[in-house]
């Protein structure tokens, strides 16, 4: 297959990257500059989006095309990063919009990468692609903006893959969440009774790849592992896993005023559960937090 993705200079872009070159895929990164250190590869090439513009038929005959472009939540949530997180989605779903509008032969599925806060929080709810979506802070209203954004890409299946914590040892908010542990200063965060939903990152790119290849798939996909857990749980099992004591909290208000809005992240969740990935047959490697922090031991 020849597929492009934005955004894949980043964590799961860069093992979506390892996977289908290692399957002989042809790959496309869409990217703003060419990186100064690019990854070398006969299956690998970089285009930039003024390329795109001048030469949108350089990307006629795709297969698919997966959007993961974003500036990441995880910075202090200052009106002007505020600004820059929902910039930077819906700039990338729009130019999409506008490639795709200009292919003579589109792409057959488009897959927009999303995230789990679409549904809000709660402690005692549970959430399938079947639930409302919900406005409830500014990750959410983030999300409900980028979805509706990408609705309106024209011609292809569209994929709504609502992400939750990917867990890797290459990226993302995994190596920084066991570190405490580590050091062995771990502890629940706040009540530590909230919500997490994860997936590990082989799963994580198992689903994109099951996603792309099966043609009954569309709209919202939850991009969790079928077991959520709780704050408390995850605490637990990562504390376990390395052989380190599990007794030092971090209470609500101190991590406010460490990382301010961003707290809300750490202190509400979500239990979201994969159904139409288990509907349609996708089966996790990784379904239970211990087997996945084991693996990334």
């Amino acid at each position: 297959m020849k597929i492009a993705i934005c955004g894949g200079t980043g964590f799961i872009g860069q093992s979506l990257i390892k996977h289908w070159t290692t399957q002989g895929h042809h790959i496309v990164i869409i990217t703003r500059k060419i990186p100064s250190n690019p990854t070398f590869h006969e299956h690998l090439e970089y285009l930039t989006w003024d390329q795109i513009n001048h030469h949108p038929e350089s990307l006629e005959n795709l297969d698919a095309l997966v959007n993961l472009a974003g500036a990441s939540l995880s910075q202090r949530w200052t009106k002007q990063a505020k600004k820059r997180i929902m910039e930077s989605r819906l700039t990338t779903v729009s130019s999409v919009r506008k490639l795709i509008s200009q292919l003579k032969k589109k792409p057959a599925v488009v897959i927009q990468a999303s995230a789990i806060a679409i549904y809000g929080t709660s402690l005692d709810e549970t959430f399938d692609e079947h639930s409302q979506t919900r406005v409830m802070d500014f990750p959410s209203g983030v999300v409900q903006q980028w979805e509706d954004a990408a609705d309106s890409i024209p011609d292809v299946r569209l994929v709504k893959l609502r992400i939750s914590v990917v867990l890797g040892n290459d990226g993302g908010a995994y190596p920084m969440m066991r570190l405490p542990f580590r050091l062995g200063v771990g502890g629940r965060i706040g009540s530590g009774q909230q919500w997490m939903s994860w997936i590990h990152i082989s799963d994580m790119v198992r689903l994109i790849d099951f996603c792309i290849l099966n043609p009954n798939i569309e709209g919202p996909v939850n991009a969790s592992a079928s077991q959520p857990v709780t704050n408390d749980q995850f605490g637990k099992a990562v504390a376990a896993i390395h052989n380190k004591p599990y007794w030092f909290p971090l209470p609500s208000f101190l991590l406010k005023g460490i990382v301010g809005e961003l707290s809300l992240i750490l202190l509400k969740g979500q239990r979201v559960i994969p159904s139409k990935a288990l509907e349609h047959g996708f089966v996790f490697t990784y379904p239970e937090i211990k087997g996945a922090l084991q693996d990334l031991k």
